[in-house]
């Protein structure tokens, strides 16, 4: 199969975790009958952005996967027959937390999970008191619409490892993501931001060849104690494998894009621009070292 219709889910999420999950079914159901055999899921998706603060009370949010969210949307995965990518806040072991996407097969089985290997600490993006970096490694999940490269978020900034998911074998680069900026922000300060976000995942669509589906929510969030808000700032999109805009979404809206892509494209490009080929293997080795003093 090469020519895939797939859906991004740009949300607004509130407080109440079962309207979040209801909108999203309801979102991804239209989506599905418009044709999508893939569709991809914001991060975080069944709740706020909760990190924008640090209270031990917010790991009750978190869930074990498999677990209800992931049981639910397999079973919707199945009725509809197409593939899910979800985002959850997992429950691996008491004190035990990870940011992670779970790919929900055709036939509502778990094909696989990917745990965020990045975790920021930003001013209202303090993840690392919750999560865990991941432990699976940069590795595809094989699944019946291809070999999907799912990284989280903060992974969009590094194009290590869009590189090595597509080393891997990936057909497509997905990243399900919550940014934005702080309202009280001056406007080229949000350009500048927005600009920097959008333009750094083409690159990593242009140097591998691959097609990038980067799925942002939306709307205006509070912080959960009231200290601070982000405004998340939409704009999802899909680039094609030389950065070509191939879809994107509104930065206001909650909305279902849909966008057909033909995997073809990879091998015609890299035939062109064999950026493989042509890596420095030998002349790498520094890049494991955190900086050359």
């Amino acid at each position: 199969m090469t020519i895939l219709t797939a859906a991004l889910i740009q949300q607004h999420c509130t407080a109440d975790r079962l309207d979040n999950l209801t909108r999203s079914e309801g979102m991804i159901r239209r989506a599905a009958a418009s044709g999508a055999s893939l569709v991809i899921l914001q991060e975080l998706h069944t709740s706020t952005y909760f990190c924008q603060v640090e209270s031990p009370s917010l790991f009750d949010l978190a869930e074990s996967i498999p677990g209800p969210t992931s049981t639910a949307l397999g079973a919707l995965a199945a009725e509809l027959n197409i593939v899910i990518v979800a985002s959850l806040f997992e429950r691996r072991a008491p004190g035990l937390y990870h940011n992670t996407a779970v790919v929900l097969e055709k036939d509502g089985t778990i094909a696989g999970k990917y745990r965020k290997m990045h975790i920021p600490d930003d001013p209202g993006f303090y993840e690392k008191f919750y999560f865990t970096p991941g432990d699976l490694g940069f590795t595809p999940i094989q699944t019946s619409v291809g070999s999907l490269g799912v990284l989280v978020c903060w992974d969009q900034w590094y194009p290590e490892a869009a590189r090595l998911m597509a080393l891997a074998g990936a057909d497509l680069l997905i990243y399900p993501t919550a940014i934005g900026w702080d309202p009280e922000d001056r406007a080229d300060e949000k350009e500048r931001q927005c600009d920097a976000w959008f333009t750094v995942q083409r690159g990593h669509a242009v140097a591998n060849g691959l097609p990038v589906l980067a799925v942002n929510r939306v709307g205006l969030e509070q912080a959960p104690r009231g200290d601070g808000a982000i405004q998340f700032w939409g704009g999802s999109f899909v680039a094609g494998p030389q950065g070509e805009i191939l879809a994107q979404a509104s930065k206001d809206k909650e909305e279902i894009l849909m966008v057909t892509i033909d995997r073809s494209r990879s091998e015609t490009v890299r035939r062109i621009w064999p950026f493989l080929r042509d890596r420095r293997i030998d002349e790498y080795g520094e890049l494991v070292k955190r900086f050359r003093d």
